[in-house]
């Protein structure tokens, strides 16, 4: 659940500090481009210091799109550098608040469960789960991992499977099933003293992890350039050369989408939409030297987007709203025949 931090070939800490001083340039990205360098703080080992950037999220304001996320982030942090009672307390907390996003929940179930708490964190991972998907019959993409977490720790409990537990096998697509994955023997086959028990556990986590491990090594997502209507007239009437780029919103649109599944098509991952404003366009024009209607501009504008935090995944749910804005359903305006 944390920010896309590749773990290998990076120097973690100059990573953080050069998001830190991105953040500074781009206040109203501070959150996402701080949380990420947290993370990289974390993987470097400096956890006091991913501490110190949580709290300083935390007290910048109330105008924080995630705050039970950066507190649960934070207190998983706490705990693994020897400050358990005030991990736990903000623990209470979350689980007070009762947030309606997965992700919060998951952190600290999974904090739980890494310091063998199990029992209390399958309570964690079934009261988010009644909370945030209830009796639904097929519940939301974002509140699988409650599923797939509350199913690997009741089988690590030796629990008997559930109604839940019965859907997370249908929700799983791996073509290892969750109880095989889940299976305690193969977590405790990790700790073996022997090579060969170890060799054939570490090239079956391969197997299973391999395609979702390289979907992550990208630092952020392959981002197509979004323009609400009233942003892209006012686009083209300032800029009218950037006319043959953008004939009509509605041709806009639809290259977009088509964009987007080719790229799907060819294998290509972690596929996601920006959208952009005039006056960030703008801006990004003078801070490149260059003027906004040099079209070669427009995928660094996109890209750079990106990189701050800015893109929305694609495709959406099918029942979620659909990327263009409209407020219909993405399988009822540019997915219908996705």
């Amino acid at each position: 659940m944390r920010p896309d931090t590749p773990a290998e070939n990076v120097d973690h800490t100059a990573e953080a500090a050069r998001l830190e001083r991105t953040a500074g340039l781009y206040p109203e990205d501070t959150e996402a481009l701080l949380l990420r360098a947290a993370a990289h703080l974390e993987l470097s080992g400096d956890r006091p210091a991913a501490t110190a950037l949580y709290d300083r999220l935390l007290s910048s304001g109330d105008d924080l799109e995630h705050p039970h996320l950066i507190r649960a982030l934070k207190a998983s942090n706490l705990w693994e550098y020897g400050h358990e009672a005030e991990a736990r307390a903000i623990i209470d907390g979350i689980r007070t608040a009762s947030p309606r996003d997965p992700a919060p929940w998951v952190i600290v179930a999974e904090a739980l469960e890494a310091h063998d708490e199990l029992e209390t964190a399958q309570e964690i991972f079934t009261e988010a789960t009644r909370l945030l998907s209830g009796d639904a019959p097929k519940p939301p993409r974002s509140a699988h991992p409650l599923f797939f977490g509350r199913h690997r720790v009741r089988r690590m409990l030796g629990l008997p499977h559930d109604d839940w537990d019965a859907l997370a096998d249908t929700l799983h697509s791996m073509p290892v099933s969750l109880d095989e994955l889940h299976d305690p023997k193969r977590v405790w086959s990790l700790g073996s003293n022997n090579p060969a028990e170890l060799e054939a556990e570490i090239s079956r986590l391969r197997a299973e992890l391999g395609a979702y491990r390289e979907a992550l090594s990208r630092p952020f997502p392959v981002a197509i350039l979004h323009w609400p209507e009233g942003e892209l007239t006012e686009l083209l009437t300032a800029y009218p050369s950037l006319t043959s780029e953008y004939p009509s919103h509605e041709e806009h649109l639809s290259t977009i989408e088509a964009s987007l599944r080719e790229l799907s098509a060819s294998g290509t991952p972690n596929l996601g939409v920006v959208t952009g404003t005039v006056p960030s366009y703008e801006a990004f024009a003078a801070s490149e030297g260059t003027t906004p209607d040099d079209t070669t501009l427009l995928p660094q504008y996109a890209t750079t987007l990106a990189a701050r935090g800015r893109a929305v995944a694609w495709p959406p749910e099918r029942a979620g709203a659909c990327w263009c804005g409209t407020g219909n359903s993405y399988g009822e305006c540019h997915g219908v025949e996705s």
